[in-house]
């Protein structure tokens, strides 16, 4: 359970709870993430407090907590958590008489709420300030919002609550949408020229916002979200800033909802900008901010950047932060620097922080959070081949698990399927399929409130655990699986689109070539809707179905899909990546092919030329290239004659199809 722990300057900061990390994937590779249930109800709940508290324009107080404190929450759970930040302010109703009493009692009251539990209804917090206001309050709280004058300055204030509590009770979101529209419509009257209730309109824009998030409406939540971050200006004032910083954030999570994760990274980017004029390059929530984009860049598979913003935080909060002590923070900046060092292949880098952060945790009696690492311990280990270290840091966590959580939990099926690829991976098929069908157990009947992307990703690793062991109808059918959840998901277009991609590979790899063109015809068109930048796993499922059609023989139809792979490779990879140079080989068969014998000769002997630098001229790959190339010189010596040759070459001899792991597929 969350704690709200209040600062030196009065703030207040989030303590993130015992399982705060263990959403964390295992690979930022393979992640699959939908909004958490639940998310947007604490969202509005924290909201509605800051419409409150900051309705007295009267209290200038300097401990009056800030318009928003930004939270540590992670960026691949997409959770709506910036609306607002952690305050701890009286939740009052909106009379003059009210407002007087509250200024009398603000210390006391504020001190009260902030021993407030999350969740927790605010009715115990009212009652000092009901009293004051006796009866007048109790025949208040009976009305309905119909019955409240349209012109009374009460409206807007009323309408949010009422919003708010309808939402947080999981009541009708349709008609917590409609008080949400009169609210915003009350404070659009009177927001004319007095900030502070400019602040009151753009709140209940965010609320609005939330509530089209939690009906899957999010088409409907941009404008509302654009237009309440156009509406602050920096120069009313930290509140004001501060409020279009959160508009900012928000906006964001609604494009990574909606599977942009451009245009997200854009908003992340423009609120951490806002957030550093007010708040200064040090400030602890700065730090937070680093980190939440710092994860939206490893969802979009840029560890550069998301390195430096990870570094960024880790430095922020190890200056906030003990002298002798790491804290929570750190320790959550350095299981994500560890993340993004083992997607970097920096496996022993990555090593060094997940101790440091497992050490953080430990020393907090986080065990949960310190099992959760352990996890990630263990897959470095095991790309290290260290499978002894990564067995024991496996089971250690297992236990744990196990202890706290339960038998069936997910995040005991999650070590399972670790297990079961470092058995496979060790030649222990039996274990390896003991493992798989325990955490199947626990995937195909899940615990209630199982998020369920947690499902979808089981399935889609331990797909890929049978396709490596050549069980590829079992491996299809979980794809499946993973396809039935997502498939009537908003905003998850490109995830779809990774899962059918890699089911083409299996329905190639299994001799069902026009099934597997058909499928990966699906998916590209999905990929090209998605309104994305076109990505490495765009050009790599693009060369897949080049060679889907190869084996069609639409001998066409497959060189203008490598050709755009390889564009595509030559931006996001460079000329000289493995994968690259594996479309080049295959155009260059395709192009023998078609009769284009000295377009073949060109690219096969750059790609010859490259391998024999980075491989070493004894690699089996590199003299299979080099066969080639002397074939094709040799044609061209004597004369083209139209053969098949080299078709059936990259039909038959082609080392680019292979197994893989996980949801990319890899050729």
């Amino acid at each position: 359970m969350d704690e709200r722990e209040k600062n030196g300057n009065g703030n207040h900061e989030r303590v993130k709870d015992d399982s705060a990390l263990e959403n964390s994937p295992r690979s930022p590779l393979s992640s699959i993430d939908l909004a958490i249930d639940g998310a947007m109800n604490a969202s509005i709940e924290q909201l509605y407090n800051n419409v409150c508290e900051m309705e007295s324009s009267d209290d200038q107080s300097p401990s009056r907590a800030s318009f928003i404190s930004y939270g540590a929450e992670s960026r691949i759970d997409l959770e709506l958590r910036h609306l607002v930040g952690d305050v701890g302010g009286e939740v009052v109703e909106r009379k003059k008489e009210i407002i007087l009493e509250k200024k009398e009692e603000s210390s006391d009251s504020r001190s009260s709420l902030n021993q407030k539990k999350p969740g927790e209804s605010h009715s115990n917090g009212k009652k000092n300030v009901a009293k004051t206001a006796g009866s007048r309050i109790s025949s208040r709280k009976s009305k309905s919002p119909d019955s409240v004058d349209e012109e009374s300055p009460e409206l807007g204030p009323w309408l949010l609550k009422q919003a708010r509590e309808m939402v947080s009770s999981g009541e009708n979101l349709n008609k917590a949408h409609d008080l949400a529209l009169r609210a915003v419509k009350a404070f659009e009257k009177c927001a004319q020229g007095e900030k502070q209730q400019r602040l009151n309109l753009v709140m209940s824009l965010h609320i609005l916002a939330a509530i089209y998030a939690g009906l899957g409406r999010y088409t409907d939540a941009v404008p509302v979200l654009e237009r309440s971050i156009e509406i602050p200006m920096i120069e009313d004032g930290e509140d004001h800033s501060l409020a279009k910083f959160a508009g900012c954030m928000q906006l964001g999570d609604m494009y990574g909802l909606m599977g942009q994760v451009e245009n997200s990274i854009l908003l992340y980017t423009a609120g951490l900008e806002i957030q550093r004029q007010v708040l200064g390059e040090t400030d602890a929530r700065v730090g937070e901010t680093c980190r939440y984009l710092a994860e939206a860049h490893v969802q979009a598979m840029q560890f550069e950047e998301a390195s430096k913003l990870c570094q960024m935080a880790l430095d922020i909060h190890k200056e906030n932060g003990s002298s002798t002590t790491a804290s929570i923070e750190e320790a959550a900046d350095r299981k994500l620097m560890g993340l993004i060092c083992d997607a970097k292949g920096d496996y022993e880098v990555a090593l060094e922080h997940y101790v440091l952060a497992s050490m953080a945790m430990s020393s907090q009696n986080h065990r949960e959070d310190v099992a959760s690492i352990d996890c990630s311990i263990g897959d470095a280990y095991m790309s290290l081949a260290r499978f002894d270290e990564s067995i024991f840091a496996y089971q250690k966590a297992l236990a744990v698990f196990k202890q706290a959580k339960g038998e069936n939990h997910s995040s005991v099926a999650s070590v399972y399927v670790r297990l079961a690829d470092l058995y496979n991976k060790i030649g222990k098929i039996r274990d390896s399929k003991s493992y798989c069908e325990n955490a199947l157990r626990i995937y195909l009947k899940p615990s209630p409130g199982t998020p369920v992307e947690e499902v979808a990703t089981g399935f889609i690793e331990i797909s890929a655990i049978y396709q490596s062991m050549n069980e590829l109808e079992q491996s299809l059918k979980l794809l499946r699986r993973a396809l039935k959840i997502y498939e009537n998901a908003p905003g998850q277009q490109n995830t779809i689109a990774g899962i059918e991609a890699q089911m083409g590979v299996i329905s190639y790899m299994m001799g069902n070539y026009p099934e597997s063109y058909n499928i990966f015809k699906s998916a590209i068109s999905k990929f090209r809707n998605s309104g994305e930048k076109k990505t490495a796993l765009f050009g790599i499922a693009l060369n897949q179905m080049g060679l889907a059609c190869v084996q069609r023989y639409s001998i066409n139809e497959a060189a203008d899909l490598f050709e755009e792979a390889k564009t595509i490779l030559e931006k996001e990879y460079g000329p000289y990546h493995p994968d690259t140079l594996a479309v080049y080989s295959n155009l260059a068969g395709t192009y023998d092919a078609m009769g284009r014998l000295d377009d073949a000769i060109e690219i096969l002997e750059y790609v010859v030329g490259t391998r024999e630098e980075k491989l070493g001229t004894a690699n089996p790959e590199v003299e299979d290239e080099k066969q080639r190339l002397a074939a094709l010189l040799k044609e061209a010596g004597r004369g083209r004659v139209k053969r098949n040759r080299a078709l059936l070459t990259l039909l038959d001899n082609n080392p680019e199809i292979a197994p893989n792991c996980g949801q990319r597929p890899v050729y």
